[in-house]
This record gives structure tokens, C-alpha cells and sequence, in this order.
């Protein structure tokens, strides 16, 4: 038996946990640099306003609505949901985070126990100790596990846990169910089956599986039909690891000059290699893409993606950040004013052991490379994320120094941290992080669970 515990509208519950007034309220949550919504709650979604909505718009669309907009506190999302998987972690055997707001849980030998129960309790659980509610759904196998979260998150009389665990509720609930909504059909593979009748998972699920063998020369797919039927088939270490990562960010303001974006992009691929690292994996395909401005009719419109593999597989931030803007120097033109860049790194596999090719990198440049890696991450665990960079991902003054350079004037000058930090002059970091102005603020991210308590 698997079970699936999935943080109702996880953005907007984090900040409700510090604004509890705001329960029952419409509640948005901001992209980076605060483009788009990107988490409502569930009076958000009943007043209309969509996913994507630029933050612009929604003053123009609802004007006579009072709606709660914070800007995204990724690392009080992460500080919060990771106390619910600590808090999960003590009741279960076995589990894996699946993403910010979504975990698995293997739940054999506890089959002794009233499962339905076991979930009721543990959502008010981690209500009473983290103050977000949760989504719990039990099944067989992993894909009716999160069919049966869904159905626990949208009617109340399941009391936050639904438990798929005969063939008759199994049935009913595919006959319920959205084939669009199935984990792992994504849209493209979705409309193929709405267009040859298919619209709910049971009209999948009741196909033959050679017809969907022929129809599809997918494995995912044949999986997913599989696990509909009843079967356990996704594979636990696949699940995992991502297939692929990416980190993209909407600026601030616009960007033409290449520099900037160089350094933007710099940042993004170093980002996707601490995660490659993170998984213990490596990438053999690097891909840089660039947007404009799509709401800004008024301007030229201009968008790109390319992709370069690499020779040898490889989770170093140097060489990822290298690729990345090679790849940037093929797709960048002057005369356009981006808003969004991004790297994706594909091609993922284990980190170990990788082939080497003879006209690649030498052993020993690639094991010193490794070190340093796992130097940087080391103390940017102890000290906080971006303590150590690289030279690549320095926002720049006009005359050339970037942070680092700064910091160490300062520090020779015998000013101590406090004293760097407010005489640092702001450079293009600070000016994104300082841009964010909303009439609800959520506080500075807190390890303090006593802090938790005195502001709720």
C-alpha cells in the first residue's frame, strides 16, 4: 500500500500560517520578481482568477475585489514543508519527497492498522503542529494513490483522506475522473485520447492493453494504463530522481544588454548543477532558452530555445555554466528587451559510473573539478546559499567588481559583517530583491518554531 500526502494550495497555506486573518480570503501568490500568479486559494480560484494571470492584470480584472497578494518566500515554503515531512518521516517506514508540497509514503507492514484512520490523524497532526492542511490518498499503487489525493482534496466528507483499496472504489473513482487529470498522461498524449473518445481514466483503463501498446510506443503510458488497472508497475527509484531539471526566473524589468543575461543564466545553470548534485546525478544535454515579453504588444516579439549535449555526463557547475552560455551566445540578438530566460539540464542519469571520453576532459582536471564542487556546497549548506560563487555569477557594478571584490575591500578596511552588509553598495541583486512591494508581506524566513507560535 502507498500513500500520497499533498499540501492543500501550498504557497498560500505557508502564508497563512502567519496570517491566519486571511482564512477564508481570496489569496495570490507571485512568481519571481513577481510576474505572474503562480498558487490561489480556493476563493482565488472561485472569483475566476487563472494560473499565469500577470500580476498587472489583476487589479484591471477585479477591481472591487480585495485580494491578498504576497510575493513567493521559496525558502519559507521549503522551511515549512520540510517540518511535514520530518513530522511524516516518524510515522511511516519509508518515503521520498516527491516535490515541495507533494510526499510519497510506503505504508507495508502497517497493514495491521485502520489506514483511513491512520491518514485522518496524521492530517490533523500536521495541522496542529505546522498549521497547513494537508491531502492524504491511499491506494495500491502510486497513480491511484494520487487520484485518490484528489478526491480527498475536493470533497470535505472524506475528511482529508480518501483510500482506494477494493475494486469497486477503484472503479467508481475512474469513472470520476478527468483523463486529462491522470498522473503521468500529460496534455499533448491527453487530447489524442480525448479525440478518440476517451475521456475519462476509465475509458482508458477499459481499453485492451494492445491496443494501447499500438496506439502508444510509450512506457510511461503503458505504466499508467497498467497502475489504472490495479497494478504496481512505476518503478520506486525512477520516481526519485527528475528526468530532467530546470530553473528559469521572470525578471524584474526588462534586459537587453548581454552581460546581464550571461549572468542571470550563469546563475540558473549553477542552480541546476546543486541539484544534479543533490540526486547524486549527472547531465548530458544542456538547453538555454529566452523570452520577451508577450504582454508587451508594443514591443518586438522574440523567443528561442536551443540545446548542446555534452561529451561526458556531468553535474559541475563549471562546466554546465560554460555550456549554458555558449549556448546563450547562439540564441541572444541585440534590439530585443527580454523579461524571461531559463536552462534546462536533460538527459539525466547516476553520477557514477560515468565514461570518460578520450577527447574530453583528462581524470585528474575531472576529480579536482568534483572536490571543488563539493567544497562549494559544503559551505553553502553551513553558511547560507551563495556564500561561495563563482566569478561567472557576480552582478557587476559599472566598474567591474562584483560582490566578492566588494566584501573583501570592506573587509580589509576593518569593517566587520554588520557593517559590510549596510555600506554595500547595491548592485543588480539588490535591486531585484528590493523590488518587491505588496501591501502583504510574509516575515523573514524562521528556523524558530517558537517564532511560528508568537506571530499566529
Amino acid at each position: 500500500m502507498y500513500g500520497i500526502i499533498d499540501c492543500d494550495n501550498c504557497y498560500v497555506s505557508c502564508e497563512r500560517v502567519f496570517r491566519p486573518d486571511l482564512e477564508g480570503k481570496p489569496v495570490v501568490v507571485l512568481s519571481n520578481n513577481d510576474g505572474c500568479v503562480v498558487a490561489r486559494s480556493n476563493e482565488a480560484k472561485k472569483l475566476g482568477i487563472k494560473a499565469g494571470t500577470p500580476y498587472f492584470q489583476l487589479a484591471q480584472q477585479f477591481p472591487n475585489q480585495k485580494i491578498a497578494v504576497f510575493s513567493s518566500n521559496y525558502e519559507l515554503y521549503g522551511e515549512l514543508t520540510g517540518r511535514i515531512v520530518s513530522l511524516i518521516s516518524q510515522e511511516v517506514p519509508a518515503y521520498f519527497r516527491y516535490s515541495i508540497d507533494e510526499c510519497f509514503v510506503y505504508l507495508d507492514g502497517m497493514e495491521h492498522l485502520d489506514l483511513k484512520k491512520w491518514g485522518e490523524e496524521l492530517h490533523k497532526k500536521i495541522k496542529q503542529y505546522v498549521g497547513m492542511p494537508v491531502s492524504i490518498g491511499l491506494a495500491p499503487n502510486k497513480t491511484l494513490a494520487k487520484m485518490a489525493s484528489h478526491f480527498a482534496k475536493k470533497y470535505q466528507g472524506y475528511r482529508h483522506c480518501c483510500m482506494i483499496d477494493t475494486d469497486e472504489k477503484r472503479m467508481k473513482a475512474l469513472k470520476l475522473y478527468p483523463i486529462d487529470e491522470v498522473w503521468g498522461i500529460g496534455r499533448r498524449y491527453a487530447a489524442k485520447l480525448e479525440a478518440v473518445g476517451v475521456k475519462m481514466a476509465y475509458d482508458f483503463a477499459a481499453h485492451h492493453g494492445d491496443w494501447v501498446k499500438l496506439t502508444f510506443n510509450n512506457i510511461v503510458i503503458q505504466r499508467t494504463w497498467r497502475e489504472l488497472n490495479g497494478e504496481d508497475c512505476v518503478p520506486n527509484e525512477e520516481m526519485a530522481k527528475k528526468k530532467s531539471i530546470c530553473t528559469s526566473r521572470s525578471f524584474n524589468s526588462m534586459i537587453s544588454d548581454y552581460d546581464t543575461l550571461r549572468t542571470q543564466v550563469a546563475n540558473y545553470a549553477a542552480r541546476c548543477a546543486e541539484k544534479l548534485r543533490q540526486q547524486r546525478t549527472a547531465a548530458s544535454i544542456v538547453g538555454v532558452f529566452l523570452n520577451t515579453n508577450a504582454f508587451r504588444e508594443d514591443l518586438a516579439q522574440y523567443w528561442n530555445f536551443q540545446e548542446q549535449r555534452l561529451i561526458t555526463p556531468t553535474s559541475s557547475s563549471i562546466t554546465i555554466i560554460e555550456t549554458a552560455n555558449e549556448v546563450l551566445k547562439k540564441i541572444y540578438r541585440q534590439g530585443y528587451q527580454y523579461k524571461k530566460a531559463g536552462v534546462i539540464v536533460m538527459g539525466i542519469g547516476p553520477d557514477s559510473p560515468i565514461q570518460q571520453d578520450l577527447f574530453d576532459i583528462n581524470a585528474e582536471q575531472f576529480q579536482k573539478m568534483k572536490r571543488l564542487d563539493e567544497v562549494i556546497d559544503r559551505i553553502n549548506r553551513m553558511q547560507g546559499s551563495e556564500t561561495i560563487v563563482l566569478g561567472s555569477q557576480q552582478y557587476t557594478r559599472k566598474d567591474g567588481k562584483g560582490k566578492a571584490a566588494i566584501e573583501r575591500e570592506q573587509s580589509q578596511a576593518g569593517l566587520n559583517s554588520a557593517e559590510r552588509k549596510q555600506a554595500r553598495p547595491k548592485v543588480k541583486a539588490d535591486v531585484f530583491a528590493n523590488a518587491i512591494k505588496h501591501d502583504y508581506r510574509s516575515p523573514n524566513p524562521t528556523t524558530r518554531w517558537s517564532d511560528v507560535i508568537k506571530l499566529k
